[in-house]
């Protein structure tokens, strides 16, 4: 009875309650019906818990609200409320109460919360794009409440037609330009007015923009484009022309590619061959106009064929050589020399080079059976051999080519006589392979195995040899540091020239690693005139020191080469280092003042440079290193724009004590050297801040020459006086009262590397928000193509997709014959002292430096004096 009249109870209030261990509802939230921008209320109690979580759920998400509230009913009884402000569209929905006990979840009844107001859209209409006269479908869709809604279109700010129920499909016959459409929605409570949409009318894309080279690999091309206007309809496919010419109509068969992607490969390129590209679009209309032309040119390679028609005159003076030259396509790049080679009694002789196809060599009796060879030999390196001539005079000769008819008759009649014989014998017997070569077994009761070997060798043949360290008499401490980094030369190819000093050269190479990957480095080549062994030692003293370089901002050392010259008895050091995409910052500092194109340098990239160098002076420092030639050209920048410090030329590590006395005069770049080391030759880690000073000042400056109007010879006197670089305009004197603080006449006053660190770490986080470091210079155009001047202007440069507006290039000037040191000399190989002119007098080729400026060459010359001065004691 009791359970009977406690479910009337229920019935009559109107309600059910949820329970579960106790735990029950005592209060659902209802339906309600609220006019958009009125506000409603939910509520929810329940019975059974202690401060329950009752959390709102609407449309299975959970609601967060702060203006949710707990009422306390009773003992264990807890009420809550939903509020909304002021309801719009997206607040209506279904709603429930939940709470959780022990895992189990218990939810109330839901109600629901309808949203009266002006109609809202579900479907709006979208753009057209379409063809002329060609019928379209326009569809608009919008709902309550209250219901109904009708929906009244306009196009071109005309009505079109009546009023009708939502949705609504407005069917327009066609247009024949471009018109602008909406619709209206209505009922009971007002008008909504949908976007705006827009009928295109379908037209020709224009030209690609953005046509570039990414990048260039065994003369395989990857080009890139961008789309421009699409003419309202979606890009189907490109046609990409392409020219041996520069700029003239396409002699090549043209592509079409699918897009996207807007990439394609143009591969079996000729080698250092001027080609030139454009793209057209094609959408459903037809095809784009042209991308202007793009002009490239494509890397050098070595020659694929050997000189032809290799003849000799012998008299009783001199031989003289000649032979027909290398068509364009077989030489693959700019012919440097020919290399001759002539090999008496089996041993060959040193190679001699030769600009032009013929050569005169004086004293004719020491060719006298001697057998003539010759290659052609561009930056890349030498091509294939000619075949072998044998010198000997006329009249020997022709009774040698007779002889030779009547031998080789003799040796074909031989010939076929045993290969008809092989063959007889080849089919009686079966062959059986093994390692070693070919083994035959007879059919029958007894068997006879013969043995033909698969390698022969010949023990008369000299082989070329790697040089070892042990060749070059250097002391044992250090050989025993480099030998682990010793890197065989056969893995290395160098290329071009980046550039030379009074050291010898740096030049771009691939270095072939274990899992033959290639990996684009750097190298520093000893010049190769040298002639002791201490030559080589002072060039590998400084690889010695970066063996153990570890840091971000210290350029590492990758190994040591050692190139054997024939007929030498010491081979030329090369120092393999990282390849660093920018350049040396003081270049790139001068470039973006003075360039061709200039670029802003936000003072956060600045004192971002001079934070790396601080760090790597700091790394150097704290292993007993002093640089003792820190500035700006001996800074370079790797493709992340992160400053590594490099050049260890002058470099000492201290074992005891805290200085560094120099014991003799050297060159020294007297305008970075602290006072007390132009006094008394004596360097330490405060010398190096001192010089980081200076380099603060470079950057600050862009690559301005330190103390400008003060002669080198006055350096001392102006120092000793007090005077100092000036602050320079528009600095700002926090940077300039660091810089300033590292040219105390009192070394121990100066700061030190950790706490110069510290101090631009604060200065760069109250800068305002500018580029990050791992987005340098993003208004710098990194990749543009930029040609040469003089002669052929109008082609591109040698690898012109892949200079730097801030990269100088050092070219020969070409007069007869090669420069020792122009780059060739390694790739050609052989002893570069027999360098032979027409007459057979050697010549020496000057060196020419272009640059962008005028000023900017006086810049870098300026500094190139700077580093070149020599200085005494005082």
């Amino acid at each position: 009875m009791g359970l009977i009249l406690w479910n009337l109870l229920i019935i009559l209030h109107g309600y059910q309650e949820i329970c579960a261990n106790g735990v029950r509802f005592t209060k659902h939230p209802s339906n309600q019906t609220v006019s958009q921008g009125k506000s409603a209320r939910l509520g929810c109690a329940v019975q059974g818990m202690s401060e329950p979580d009752i959390m709102w759920m609407k449309d299975g998400e959970k609601v967060y609200s702060t203006d949710q509230m707990f009422i306390t009913l009773g003992e264990q009884h807890w009420e809550t409320y939903h509020s909304v402000k002021s309801v719009q569209q997206q607040d209506a929905g279904q709603y429930w109460c939940e709470v959780e006990l022990n895992g189990q979840t218990l939810s109330s009844e839901r109600a629901w919360i309808t949203v009266e107001g002006v109609p809202h859209f579900i479907q709006e209409p979208q753009d057209v794009a379409t063809f002329p006269g060609v019928p379209f479908n326009l569809t608009c869709l919008a709902v309550g409440p209250p219901e109904p809604v009708e929906v009244l279109w306009w196009v071109g700010g005309a009505q079109r037609g009546s009023p009708r129920s939502s949705p609504s499909i407005l069917q327009v016959q066609g247009v024949n330009s471009s018109v602008k459409f909406y619709c209206e929605a209505k009922n009971a409570r007002g008008i909504s007015v949908s976007r705006t949409g827009t009928v295109h009318i379908k037209v020709l894309p224009l030209a690609p923009v953005g046509l570039e080279v990414l990048k260039m690999v065994d003369n395989n091309a990857t080009l890139s484009w961008k789309p421009s206007f699409t003419g309202y309809s979606e890009l189907s496919s490109c046609i990409i022309q392409l020219s041996r010419r520069l700029g003239q109509r396409a002699d090549l068969p043209q592509q079409k590619v699918l897009v996207p992607p807007h990439l394609q490969v143009l591969s079996g390129l000729r080698s250092y061959s001027n080609y030139s590209v454009r793209v057209s679009c094609v959408n459903e209309v037809g095809a784009s106009p042209f991308s202007p032309w793009l002009h490239f040119q494509t890397p050098e390679s070595v020659p694929s064929g050997a000189p032809r028609n290799l003849t000799f005159d012998l008299s009783e003076e001199e031989l003289a050589l000649s032979w027909a030259e290398l068509r364009e396509e077989e030489l693959q790049g700019k012919l440097l020399a020919y290399k001759v080679q002539w090999t008496l009694g089996g041993e060959p002789q040193e190679p001699l080079l030769f600009k032009d196809n013929r050569a005169r060599l004086m004293g004719s009796g020491r060719f006298f059976n001697a057998s003539v060879q010759v290659a052609a030999c561009t930056a890349v390196g030498c091509g294939p051999w000619s075949r072998p001539v044998l010198v000997l005079p006329a009249s020997v000769q022709a009774r040698a080519e007779r002889s030779h008819t009547w031998v080789g008759l003799l040796l074909g009649l031989l010939g076929a006589t045993v290969l008809g014989l092989v063959l007889a014998a080849l089919a009686r017997h079966r062959s059986k392979e093994t390692q070693f070569g070919s083994a035959f077994k007879t059919p029958g009761a007894e068997s006879v195995v013969s043995f033909t070997a698969a390698r022969s060798f010949n023990r008369n043949c000299t082989e070329l040899f790697e040089s070892s360290l042990d060749s070059l008499c250097i002391n044992n401490e250090l050989k025993n540091k480099l030998q682990d980094v010793l890197i065989p030369e056969r893995l290395l190819t160098l290329g071009h020239m980046l550039g030379k000093g009074e050291f010898g050269s740096v030049r771009e190479a691939f270095l072939k690693t274990e899992d033959s990957s290639v990996q684009k480095v750097a190298v520093k080549v000893l010049k190769s005139d040298i002639t002791s062994s201490e030559d080589i030692e002072q060039c590998l003293k400084e690889a010695a020191y970066m063996k153990d370089f570890h840091h971000p901002n210290v350029i590492q050392l990758i190994g040591v080469s050692l190139h054997q010259r024939p007929g030498q008895r010491l081979p030329i050091p090369m120092v393999i280092l990282p390849f660093m995409k920018h350049g040396d910052l003081h270049t790139f500092l001068l470039l973006s003042r003075l360039g061709e194109q200039p670029f802003d340098l936000s003072l956060q990239t600045l004192v971002q440079f001079m934070l790396d160098v601080a760090q790597g002076m700091d790394y150097l420092s704290s292993r007993n290193i002093i640089h003792r030639d820190l500035a700006a050209r001996n800074c370079m920048l790797s493709e992340n724009m992160t400053v590594c410090v490099a050049d260890f030329g002058l470099s000492k590590k201290i074992y005891s004590g805290d200085y560094y006395r120099q014991g003799s005069i050297s060159k020294l770049p007297v305008k970075w050297i602290a006072l007390e080391s132009l006094a008394d030759n004596v360097y330490t880690t405060q010398s190096d801040v001192w010089a980081f000073g200076v380099t603060m000042w470079e950057i600050v400056t862009r690559g301005q020459t330190p103390y400008p109007g003060v002669e080198n010879s006055e350096i001392y006197e102006y120092l000793i006086k007090g005077e100092r670089l000036k602050k320079p305009p528009d600095c700002r004197d926090d940077i300039y009262e660091i810089m300033h603080s590292c040219w105390s006449p009192v070394p121990k006053c100066r700061p030190s590397f950790p706490h110069l660190i510290g101090q631009l770490e604060a200065l760069l986080r109250t800068l305002s928000p500018g580029l990050s470091k791992n987005e340098p210079l993003l208004y710098v155009n990194l990749e543009e193509d930029e040609g040469e001047s003089g002669e052929g202007a109008a082609e591109p440069s040698a690898m012109a997709s892949w200079s730097l507006p801030w990269q100088l290039r050092v070219e020969g000037e070409e007069r007869d014959w090669l420069m020792l040191g122009s780059g060739a000399a390694s790739a050609i190989g052989g002893d570069y002292r027999y360098i032979i002119g027409p007459c057979g007098t050697p010549e020496e080729e000057e060196v020419r430096v272009t640059g962008r400026r005028s000023e900017l060459m006086d810049a870098l010359q300026e500094d190139v004096r700077e580093d070149d001065d020599v200085i005494v004691n005082v």
